[in-house]
C-alpha cells in the first residue's frame, strides 16, 4: 500500500533520474570544532523541558570516508563522503542509548564558502544518502558555495532502516483491493493494514516511538553544530517543507537560509491532507488531459469507467503478473509528477484500454520502489512508521464512508483511494500519534523561501501560503511558480532557480508573493 499524500519527492525523482573530519563555520573559515554562538547545546524533550546535550555528542568528530555501496544503491564516484552521527534515541533521555545516522556530502567546489547546506528530498522516508549525488548537477551553482550535505533520517535506509515486511509479503499484498466495495474487502484491507503496523513494530523495536519529525529536526540542529555551522542553511522538498518548518520552530534563533519547495499544507490534518493530495491530482489531471485535448470531466470519466472494469478483472501483463485496480491508480499517479512524463501516461492508458497492463504495472513498480527482480525498496515502510507516530487522527472505517463523497467529488479517480487511505493507514497502529498538525510559528527567526507550484500535484499551491502564514510576519516569504510538477527549482524556470539561487548565495528576500510565469 503506497500513500500518494505522503510518498512525493523520491515518485518524482525516479521520473528525472528514469564514514570520516572537521566542519566549518558560516564565514567560510574552516574550524575543527563546531560552532557554538548559536543555540546549540540544548533541545527541548518531548514535554518541552529543556534538555542538556553531553559533549560526547556535540563534540563528536565525524570520521568522512569513502561511502560504500548498498544493497539498494551502488556508492557514488566523485568526492561524495560518507560518514556517521551519533544521537540520542530518545530526547528526554539525552545521556542513553545512541542511534547512528548515516551522513553524505560533497564540498564546496568554490571559493567564498558559506557553510554546509543540508537537503531533505520527502516521503518521509527518502534516503538523502542515496539521492543527494544524482541532484547535485540541478544544484551545482549552490554547490560553489556550499558543502551538499544529506542523510538518512532515523528510521530510513542506513539510519536504522525499517523494513516492515519481506518482498514476497509486498507482492502477495498486491491482491488487497485499497478500496474495498463490500465487507470482505474491507476486512482484508484493515487486516492487512494491522499485520503491517505488526511487522514494522516487531522490525523497529523500541525506536518505534522514536522516529518522529520532531525527533529528526532534533537530529538537525546537532548536525548543525557537528559540522561547525553557526546557522542551519536547509533545502526541504515536499515532506522535507513539513521537517524545514518544524525546525524553525524548535530553533528559530538557528535559521539562516531556509528554502522550502513543493510546501505540505501545515494547517492540514490527516484527512485535510489527503483531501489537499486528491484535490491536487485531480487538478493535475486535467492539466494533462486538456494539454492531450480532452475534455477534464470526459476524460476523467473515461479513467473511471477503465478502473472499474479493471477492478472486476484486472489485466495481464508481459510480467505475468496482474494489474489491480490499486496498481492501475497508482501507475496514474506517477506520471502526474512531472509534465515531461505525460506522454507515458498517455501510452500507459492506451495500452490499457486495449487489455494490457504491461505499462501501467512498469510505472506502479517505479513508483513503489520495486525493481525488476522483485525487489522493493524501503521507502514506504519508513515513511509509514514515520507519519503513523507523527499522525494522531485515526479515522474509523465507519467515518470514512461517510466522507467518502466528499473526497469522490473532489475527485472521481482519485477520491475512493485516498478516501480509504485515512482509515487503513495507520490503522490500529502500535504506536499514538503525536499531533494532528506540525508547529512551525517561528517567531524571530530569519526570513524562510517558501515555494509553491500552481500545479503541482502532490503539494497544492495552496500550502505555500499557509506554511507563509504560519511561520509567521515578516518570517515567510512566499514566492509563486506557474507551472507543471511536483516542485519548482530545476523545473525550467529561470525567475524560480536565480531567485532562490540569489535568496541561498546573497541573503537576497524577495518580495512576498512574488510571482514566476
Amino acid at each position: 500500500m503506497a500513500r500518494i499524500a505522503r510518498w512525493t519527492a523520491l515518485a518524482a525523482a525516479a521520473l528525472l533520474v528514469a564514514g570520516c573530519g572537521g566542519g566549518s563555520s558560516d564565514d567560510g573559515k574552516e574550524t575543527g570544532e563546531a560552532d557554538r554562538s548559536a543555540d546549540s547545546s540544548t533541545s527541548s524533550s518531548p514535554s518541552g523541558t529543556p534538555s542538556q546535550l553531553p559533549a560526547s555528542l556535540t563534540s563528536q568528530k565525524l570520521g568522512w570516508g569513502r561511502c560504500k555501496a548498498t544493497s539498494d544503491s551502488p556508492a557514488p564516484g566523485g568526492d561524495w563522503q560518507c560518514a556517521t552521527l551519533k544521537v540520542p534515541l530518545d530526547y528526554a533521555k539525552p545521556d542513553g542509548e545512541t542511534i547512528g545516522l548515516a551522513l553524505i556530502r560533497s564540498k564546496a567546489t568554490g571559493g567564498r564558502r558559506i557553510g554546509s547546506l543540508l537537503f531533505n528530498f520527502g516521503g518521509p522516508g527518502a534516503s538523502g544518502v542515496s539521492y543527494l549525488p544524482s541532484y547535485a548537477t540541478t544544484v551545482s551553482k549552490l554547490h560553489e558555495r556550499y558543502d551538499l550535505v544529506s542523510w538518512d533520517p532515523r528510521g530510513v535506509a542506513a539510519s536504522e532502516g525499517v523494513r516492515c515486511r519481506s518482498d514476497r509479503a509486498i507482492q502477495a499484498a498486491e491482491s488487497v483491493d485499497s478500496t474495498p466495495d463490500d465487507s470482505t474487502e474491507q476486512q482484508a484491507y484493515l487486516k492487512d493494514s494491522a499485520d503491517f503496523g505488526k511487522g514494522c513494530e516487531k522490525a523497529a523495536g523500541k525506536l518505534m516511538s522514536h522516529v518522529s519529525t520532531t525527533d529528526t529536526a532534533r537530529d538537525m540542529d546537532l548536525m548543525r553544530q557537528v559540522l561547525g555551522d553557526r546557522k542551519m542553511h536547509y533545502f526541504g522538498i515536499s515532506y522535507g517543507t513539513e521537517l524545514g518548518g518544524v525546525y524553525a520552530h524548535l530553533f528559530p534563533k538557528n535559521v539562516g537560509r531556509l528554502a522550502l519547495d513543493a510546501v505540505v499544507d501545515p494547517s492540514a490534518d490527516t484527512v485535510g491532507h489527503a483531501k489537499n493530495q486528491t484535490r491536487g491530482f485531480q487538478r493535475a489531471l486535467d492539466d494533462y488531459l486538456k494539454a492531450t485535448g480532452q475534455d477534464p470531466k470526459q476524460g476523467s470519466q473515461k479513467i473511471v469507467d477503465l478502473l472499474k472494469r479493471i477492478d472486476a478483472k484486472p489485466l495481464p501483463t508481459s510480467s505475468g503478473r496482474k494489474l489491480t485496480q490499486t496498481l492501475a491508480v497508482t501507475g496514474i499517479v506517477l506520471p502526474l509528477y512531472s509534465e515531461q512524463s505525460w506522454p507515458v501516461l498517455t501510452s500507459a492508458l492506451k495500452a490499457a484500454e486495449g487489455g494490457d497492463g504491461s505499462e501501467l504495472l512498469l510505472q506502479a513498480d517505479s513508483y513503489n520502489d520495486r525493481d525488476a527482480s522483485g525487489h522493493y525498496g524501503t521507502t514506504t515502510h519508513s515513511q509509514r512508521v514515520i507519519s503513523c507516530l507523527d499522525d494522531r487522527q485515526r479515522p474509523t472505517p465507519e467515518e470514512t464512508k461517510k466522507r467518502l463523497p466528499e473526497f469522490e467529488k473532489i475527485s472521481p479517480v482519485f477520491g475512493d483511494y485516498m478516501g480509504w487511505d485515512t482509515a487503513g493507514w495507520c490503522h490500529n497502529w502500535p504506536v499514538s500519534g503525536q499531533y494532528d498538525n506540525p508547529e512551525v510559528s517561528a517567531p524571530g527567526a530569519e526570513p524562510v523561501l517558501v515555494i509553491g507550484n500552481t500545479g503541482d500535484p502532490a503539494t497544492p499551491y495552496e500550502g505555500a501560503r499557509k506554511m507563509a502564514d504560519e511561520l509567521g510576519k515578516d518570517v515567510g516569504v512566499e514566492l509563486t511558480w506557474k507551472g507543471e510538477g511536483h516542485g519548482a527549482y530545476g523545473s525550467g524556470s529561470d525567475c524560480v532557480d536565480s531567485t532562490v539561487d540569489s535568496y541561498l548565495l546573497n541573503g537576497t528576500v524577495p518580495k512576498d508573493g512574488k510571482v514566476c510565469s
